[in-house]
């Protein structure tokens, strides 16, 4: 059986392009990306050297909480998630476009 830590499983789902995201790149060097419920600050880390061959000199991460929506005279769920602010030094740059 395959343990955790030799598995090459990215757990970055996509890059948050947001207006906020977009401003945090300019000024600060800092990406948001939409990551996995269970992903850990060290397999962020590995995935983002892996997929964008650069070097985070620190990761923050943020719980999504579920949310409760009323939609179509029904109630549902948002699902919620996490994210995670992958900051990178002066010179590092990755193309999320």
């Amino acid at each position: 059986m395959a343990d955790k830590t030799t598995e090459k499983k990215s757990v970055l789902i996509k890059p948050r392009i947001t207006e906020k995201s977009a401003i945090q790149q300019e000024l600060r060097n800092v990406y948001a990306f939409n990551v996995e419920r269970d992903a850990t600050k060290k397999t962020i880390v590995a995935s983002i050297r892996a997929k964008y061959k650069v070097t985070p000199v620190g990761v923050r991460m943020v719980s999504i909480p579920s949310k409760k929506k009323f939609f179509r005279g029904k109630w549902g769920v948002k699902g919620g998630g996490k994210k995670a602010y992958v900051y990178l030094k002066k010179g590092d740059k990755i193309d999320v476009a």
